[in-house]
């Protein structure tokens, strides 16, 4: 973790957000908080974080809709949502509007602090990419964020493009979820929820099917992972 990272707390709750907030600082993050959508989207305007924790049922402007606007913006800025138990489309929305992960309360500290690291990690700048790759009938732009096919471009995220890039280097090998977890979001699956890729996977399978594949290109291997079938 570098020195002083930035992180904007946005929780309604006083009680969660005053814990949040001396937590990490404690862990040596600088935190700032907003109550609100509304305070949120002005900190962002006016200040530079390195990664927002949010909240998604919000007064005023919603986590959902935030995030949306966000990423509409241009913002690559790391989201980390906060969701309640059993919010399992809230879930499905809030991955696919652009947050990079979530995590469900009740949380524990530990685990919350793991998924802020190893998103900082991942999404650090400095680990530019900017590879272009086939990955059955698509060309995946990983500097660009998106895939072609047949002169379209379809827009992914930054987590999608690297779960493509992975398969597409192990074609036809069975890829666990452990080595998903590892590659992907840089920690391991223990006391992790492991529905959080099998999530990506089924949203990532339906953005290739809209983008023209015509199979099922990430297989399921039952009790091992998945597969990418280059050939099928």
């Amino acid at each position: 973790m570098k020195v002083g990272q930035h992180i904007l707390v946005v929780e309604d709750e006083p009680k969660i957000r005053d814990g949040l907030r001396d937590f990490l600082e404690f862990q040596g993050f600088s935190v700032i908080c907003a109550e609100d959508g509304l305070a949120a989207e002005r900190l962002v305007a006016e200040r530079r974080f390195d990664l927002i924790l949010l909240d998604l049922m919000l007064p005023k402007i919603s986590g959902e809709q935030l995030c949306l606007k966000w990423r509409q913006q241009g913002l690559r800025l790391p989201i980390l949502m906060l969701t309640a138990k059993g919010q399992e489309n809230e879930k499905i929305a809030g991955l696919d509007l652009g947050a990079d992960d979530y995590i469900t309360k009740p949380f524990s500290l530990e685990e919350l602090l793991a998924r802020i690291r190893a998103v900082l990690r991942r999404t650090d700048p400095t680990c530019s990419v900017g590879q272009a790759f086939a990955f059955g009938p698509f060309t995946v732009d990983m500097e660009r964020l998106v895939i072609r096919h047949n002169g379209n471009e379809t827009v992914v995220t930054r987590r999608q493009a690297q779960i493509l890039h992975l398969f597409a280097a192990n074609p036809d090998l069975v890829v666990t979820r452990q080595q998903l977890y590892e590659n992907i979001w840089k920690e391991s699956l223990e006391g992790i929820e492991t529905r959080t890729i099998d999530m990506h996977i089924m949203r990532l399978r339906d953005l290739l099917k809209q983008a023209g594949s015509d199979n099922e290109l990430i297989q399921t291997v039952r009790g091992e992972g998945y597969q990418y079938k280059c050939k099928s």
